[in-house]
């Protein structure tokens, strides 16, 4: 039994992707970046002659462009395959097109890469240069293992200083977690959700729109967005304008905030490793496997849905223990 195609109602081709993009929940960003590259494959199809819809176009096309991405613009395979999604998206949820070639087109390879992972060291020498509100959200992050949009979209009424656990709500595939809540932290906590406090009041005050709230509950809870318990744990010092409902509101902190403090705490700290905000996330799970931790436990608080995912992180172990001798230290010491 085929499933049933939701049917858009708009007329214009990226609004009709909107649509069903929403329709569907999928996340701002994955908007964002489908419309890219809707754009771009039609004005790309269109360089030598008159646009044309895509629904007059098809494998040949699709391919095409999927090669000069690969060939010309040398993108990565995460990016290729972002691309690759977004028109299989378009044909099938948008379109209603299923033609056989959708099902033949291949995707690039993954390659399976070990990642940049941090000593305890360099991540206190990263923490130690890094000041404000942007030091406690990395110091967050590397003690609990939360991605980065996870900890900025951390409401008040998920921090329990009585149990001392954080819930992270709908995070990657929309499914909740537990994590810890450092000791360490609590009292810096405390004080930056005092601050937020005085934001939220002064917004209560001058009458600004209340924060997002997921989902339908705004409109089943009208006064939901404006209550304490659902504000940003970090919020963003100015108001800014929802791109989906347009309406001016307090948003968490911007996410290019952090990343830009990390990169300039690596270079003062002179760490010759990459490292991003995810770094954090990847020191937090091997240091927990160093330190004993069982791999289910480690799986559960990184909120993956197999341990394969997980497993990678004991072949970061292998390369850091360097258990295995060198020949040559034998030939040397001979």
């Amino acid at each position: 039994m085929n499933p049933v195609i939701y049917v858009p109602q708009s007329k214009r081709l990226l609004e009709q992707l909107c649509e069903v993009l929403r329709y569907k929940h999928y996340s701002l960003k994955t908007e964002q970046a489908y419309c890219y590259w809707v754009r771009f494959f039609v004005r790309w199809c269109g360089r030598v002659g008159p646009m044309r819809h895509p629904r007059d176009m098809g494998a040949a096309e699709v391919t095409q462009f999927l090669t000069m991405l690969a060939n010309e613009r040398r993108v990565s395979v995460s990016t290729h395959n972002q691309a690759l999604s977004a028109l299989l998206f378009l044909y099938r949820d948008v379109l209603g097109i299923d033609l056989p070639w959708l099902a033949e087109v291949q995707r690039p390879t993954r390659p399976r890469r070990i990642p940049s992972v941090l000593t305890k060291a360099e991540v206190a020498a990263l923490l130690g240069t890094m000041e404000g509100e942007t030091a406690l959200l990395g110091k967050l992050l590397y003690g609990t293992g939360m991605r980065l949009m996870e900890g900025l979209r951390l409401r008040v009424k998920d921090v329990d200083f009585d149990r001392q656990v954080l819930v992270v709500r709908q995070a990657k595939g929309g499914k909740d977690r537990v994590v810890m809540l450092p000791k360490s932290l609590q009292e810096a906590l405390k004080a930056q959700m005092a601050r937020a406090r005085a934001v939220w009041s002064h917004d209560r005050v001058v009458g600004t729109a209340g924060v997002e709230v997921p989902d339908a509950l705004a409109v089943k809870y009208p006064d939901l967005g404006c209550r304490w318990g659902w504000f940003w744990v970090f919020p963003s010092p100015r108001l800014s304008v929802d791109p989906r409902s347009e309406v001016e509101r307090r948003h968490h902190l911007y996410e290019e905030r952090l990343q830009r403090a990390i990169k300039l705490a690596s270079a003062a700290a002179r760490i010759a490793k990459p490292v991003s905000v995810h770094t954090l996330r990847h020191s937090f799970a091997t240091h927990l496997l160093q330190a004993g931790t069982d791999i289910r436990t480690v799986q559960e608080l990184l909120g993956h849905s197999d341990v394969s995912t997980t497993m990678i992180y004991t072949h970061v172990l292998k390369v850091a223990a360097g258990g295995t001798a060198s020949p040559l230290d034998a030939l040397m010491a001979a």
